[in-house]
């Protein structure tokens, strides 16, 4: 029901996403079945196609071109494709969505090519375009990215972080591409500096509300709805918002130590999960994904009315309120 609901705001820009599926699939043929086989895995499980739909939304306060736009949504969406092939072999992921991994499929190497094959199709897509700042701010996008999962990896089984380093983390995470799908979509319609920084803000501050809804979902769902185990964050040494509240409660702490060594039993993450809920932590952490929200809105309300716009501040509302 979620997800048809997220879809049905998608309505009236139907036709420019299903392009862009045809591109992406496109994009992604290969020579080597392997590498074709592992790449359609990933593409054809699915996900919210948030950066795309940015892309397109922003490029309709300027001078919309469906190819420039196709070429920026396939690219964006092709980093966000390969990091997760990524994440999965540093997690040591085996279902993501409900779908078997790329490095479960297969394997770790078979992973980590597919994923630098999807990078570098997202080049050879933007690198079409002849616009300098657009080349100049997707290297920069990358790099930031690249940087991110570095520190994730620093930080994974560490208790020692602060408020301030897990929103660092998000940013590059999470935060970074979809301000820089809104950012990009502007440029390429050659829209005003004033909206391009406007609209940049905007995917910025969603992408912080969506990544700790995100982190919240991971605790608050089931195993079902995440189609992976709930608390997989924690499992796999990584601290969020709602059990960085936590993490130096003396009842909470044997659970997220044994959750860092692998030797939670099921019974005890079910406990852990109970436990984390029911501790004001999940609340806390909405309440620092509403006033980001809020800023995402606020930058969206004074731009020019229109289909855009509205979709905009929809998609927005939803994704901060989201329960998949």
């Amino acid at each position: 029901m979620e997800k048809l609901k997220l879809m049905s705001l998608y309505a009236d820009f139907r036709k420019d996403l299903s392009f862009i599926e045809k591109e992406l699939e496109q994009s992604i043929d290969s020579s080597s079945p392997v590498i074709r086989q592992a790449s359609l895995l990933l593409l054809r499980a699915g996900g919210k196609r948030i950066r795309p739909i940015f892309v397109i939304l922003s490029s309709q306060f300027g001078e919309y071109s469906m190819e420039n736009v196709a070429k920026v949504a396939v690219s964006l969406e092709l980093i966000h494709m390969a990091s997760l092939v990524h994440d999965d072999v540093i997690d040591d992921s085996d279902f993501r969505r409900g779908f078997e991994t790329v490095k479960a499929r297969w394997n770790n190497r078979i992973a980590m090519y597919a994923g630098d094959y999807i990078f570098s199709r997202a080049l050879v897509s933007i690198g079409e375009i002849e616009m300098p700042a657009v080349h100049q701010l997707l290297a920069e996008t990358m790099l930031e990215i690249c940087k991110g999962e570095i520190i994730q990896i620093e930080y994974q089984q560490q208790t020692n972080q602060s408020f301030r380093d897990y929103l660092r983390r998000i940013k590059r995470k999470t935060a970074l591409l979809l301000s820089s799908s809104c950012e990009l979509g502007a440029l390429v319609s050659n829209a005003t500096p004033e909206t391009v920084g406007k609209l940049k803000r905007f995917g910025y501050f969603a992408g912080m509300a969506f990544q700790i809804v995100d982190d919240i979902l991971d605790i608050t769902s089931t195993d079902e709805q995440l189609g992976k185990p709930a608390g997989s964050d924690l499992l796999n040494g990584h601290l969020t918002l709602p059990t960085l509240y936590i993490k130096d409660d003396p009842e909470f702490q044997p659970f997220l130590l044994r959750s860092f060594d692998g030797s939670l039993t099921e019974e005890e993450r079910g406990l852990m999960l109970t436990y984390i809920r029911k501790s004001g932590a999940i609340e806390k952490a909405q309440q620092v994904s509403n006033m980001y929200l809020k800023k995402a809105i606020a930058e969206v309300e004074s731009l020019p009315d229109g289909e855009a716009k509205r979709a905009l501040l929809q998609i927005a509302a939803f994704l901060g309120k989201r329960k998949f």
